[in-house]
Parts: C-alpha cells; sequence; structure tokens
C-alpha cells in the first residue's frame, strides 16, 4: 500500500504539501490563487492565463509575478505581455501545435524543478475544468502526457472539482478528511477499461471492470462514518490510468 496522498492538502491553509503552479488560460478563483500562490515554489502561466492573473491582481500586481509564461502567445495581450516582460518574467515561446499550452507549460516546469533541484510533492494546475468541453478534454489528455514526464502527482482544480489521474502501479490510498471534499467523487476510465478495486467508497468496486458503455463509476460518494468520526481513507487500485475526480467545498 503506497502512503497516504491527500488531494485537498494543497487548498489547506496549514497543508504541508510542496508544490508547483500552473495557471491555465480560464477565470481564476481569488481564494484558490492566493493560497497556492503562497505555497508554491515555481509559479507559472500558460499563455493567456498572465491575462486572468493580471485582471485578478489589480493594484497588487508586483506580489503575484511568475516565474515564466510560456505558449505560442496567441492569446496573452500585448499589454500584458509587455508588463511581465517589464518585470523581469521569462516569456518562453512554444510555438509546436501538437501540444497544448498546458503540456507545453508542464514540460518546462518539470524541467525547471530539476535544474533547480526542487524537493516538490505536487504540481497544481489552476483552471482546465471549465468552459469549452474539447479543452476540458485537452486537460485530461495532459494528464495523460504527465505519466511519462513526472513521477510527480498532477491536481487540476477549478471550481468545485478537482481532477487527479491514477497509475496503474500499486493501490492509491487518498486521504479524504480535509474537510475541504465535497459529496461527490467519481472514477472514469478515460483511456480504457479499468480492472479496479476500491474501499472507502459508498458504492466500492470488488475487482470490477470499468469501461464507458459498460460500467463507470460516476456520481459516487464516501463511505458513511459516525458523526464525529473521521472518514476513512479511500483506496483504489487499477491496473490501467484511471482518472479520480472529487468534488470541493466553497
Amino acid at each position: 500500500m503506497d502512503e497516504e496522498f491527500t488531494p485537498l492538502d494543497c487548498l489547506l491553509p496549514s497543508g504541508t504539501q510542496r508544490i508547483c503552479l500552473i495557471i491555465l488560460n480560464q477565470p481564476l478563483d481569488k481564494h484558490y490563487l492566493h493560497i497556492l500562490w503562497s505555497k508554491a515554489l515555481l509559479r507559472a502561466c500558460a499563455d493567456g492565463a498572465a491575462n486572468h492573473l493580471y485582471n485578478i491582481t489589480a493594484g497588487d500586481h508586483d506580489s503575484f509575478l511568475p516565474d515564466y509564461i510560456s505558449g505560442d502567445f496567441d492569446s496573452i495581450t500585448a499589454e500584458v505581455k509587455a508588463f511581465y516582460a517589464h518585470k523581469g518574467c521569462k516569456l518562453i515561446e512554444t510555438a509546436d501545435q501538437d501540444l497544448t499550452d498546458f503540456t507545453k507549460c508542464l514540460a518546462l516546469m518539470v524541467e525547471e524543478i530539476k535544474k533547480r533541484q526542487l524537493q516538490v510533492d505536487t504540481i497544481v494546475i489552476l483552471g482546465g475544468l471549465a468552459g469549452r468541453f474539447d479543452q476540458i478534454m485537452a486537460s485530461v489528455e495532459t494528464l495523460y502526457h504527465a505519466l511519462s514526464m513526472t513521477q510527480l502527482p498532477l491536481l487540476i482544480i477549478q471550481d468545485t472539482s478537482l481532477a487527479y489521474l491514477l497509475r496503474p502501479q500499486g493501490s492509491h490510498r487518498l486521504g479524504v478528511n480535509t474537510g475541504l471534499e465535497g459529496d461527490w467523487c467519481s472514477l472514469a476510465p478515460v483511456g480504457g477499461p479499468c480492472q479496479t478495486v476500491t474501499t472507502g467508497l459508498k458504492w466500492n468496486l470488488s475487482n470490477q471492470m470499468l469501461q464507458f458503455g459498460k460500467l463507470v463509476s460516476t456520481s459516487n460518494t464516501y463511505e458513511p462514518t459516525e458523526p464525529g468520526n473521521p472518514r476513512k481513507a479511500v483506496t483504489v487500485t487499477t491496473d490501467q490510468p484511471l482518472l479520480w475526480s472529487m468534488g470541493i467545498q466553497k
């Protein structure tokens, strides 16, 4: 059994995860931004995400300067690009059109973590789960790219949802007792069929095959506990990458 990983620890002011932060080109939650920014060892914007960062930090821009902004720069405005360039932020053009700005920004972050020899527990992505459906799927697809790019867990957080792709090696033990967890959770076999065993859910899977068109564990929730007792950890064993998502209380 792997050691327990608590996905929502990163949103706790008292959380202990050492994180790096990537901001995507979608509306930002100011509360999430402030918590994650204050914790992050490395901070990056993917192209037009810099516009959202600039707008939401009006009046306090100098406290929110990313380490780098990357992309093909078809979304960032000229004003915002010039501002961050003047402030000394790195602007890294990544023109490859076969990969999304998110994927390319992640590749740069993985390189920078190694270069700086940072001790990091988690890479957190703010944005990527709202708006256009094709862009949401592109965010999920980047999680699959990440499996071969880094051993670090990647969490995508937006609004009341978190997504995390579980690797097929070993058994995952997820802490779900921060007080931030919403009522729902889900296991979706996005990349293909997954033989799955779980504990700690209301509707557990007992070596069952999750597969689109057959069985998908959406709208699940956690095993009930007596009032005042801590919620049990969720364990998941899967033979293929499996997408875990969960609700966040706001």
